[in-house]
């Protein structure tokens, strides 16, 4: 793990995308997010006030650990379409990335994109030895994302009660 603590969110760029701290105006859709059960079906499902505390927890993250989460922000048209982390659970010094694209979103690219700009972060910018992804089974686009990322399957877990899959990828020492 990085120790070195950052007082603001990196901007990472992709030809679509902005990758930027989260904002005020960002968690109505962050919460609407959270509170559909279609969209939040591999999620801890969260109401209002717990999307509310979650949405601040992720944010701040960076002030802890210097890693957290992104807003994904369409360049073209300003329209918020997810979010995505980078960051550090409390029990592990691997970097774990989580991607979620809103709904209205789906299909058009937009976690792969944004999960490839935050593995180049973090693995070649950072230089984490590894990151890693906690994916459900039943969570098929997740896992299609994970293999684009060149991130394999090391082994079964839970999270939050429920059964997931480590996906790693370690970072290429140079020849």
């Amino acid at each position: 793990m990085n120790t070195e603590f950052i007082t603001s969110v990196p901007i990472l760029q992709t030809q679509r995308l902005l990758l930027r701290e989260y904002r005020r105006e960002d968690f109505d859709a962050f919460a609407a997010h959270c509170a559909d059960p279609v969209s939040a079906a591999h999620l801890v499902p969260a109401d209002r006030p717990a999307a509310w505390r979650i949405f601040c927890s992720q944010a701040g993250l960076w002030l802890l650990d210097g890693a957290g989460w992104w807003a994904v922000e369409e360049k073209e048209t300003g329209r918020l379409v997810g979010s995505i982390g980078a960051f550090f659970r409390e029990e592990s010094t691997v970097m774990e990335l989580g991607w979620n694209t809103y709904r209205a979103f789906w299909g058009q690219g937009f976690a792969n994109e944004a999960a490839a700009a935050v593995v180049h972060h973090a693995l070649e910018v950072r230089r984490e030895p590894k990151v890693r992804a906690l994916i459900a089974a039943a969570n098929e686009s997740s896992l299609r994302v994970a293999r684009r990322l060149g991130l394999s399957f090391e082994a079964d877990t839970e999270l939050y009660g429920k059964a997931v899959g480590i996906y790693t990828r370690e970072r290429e020492s140079p020849v």
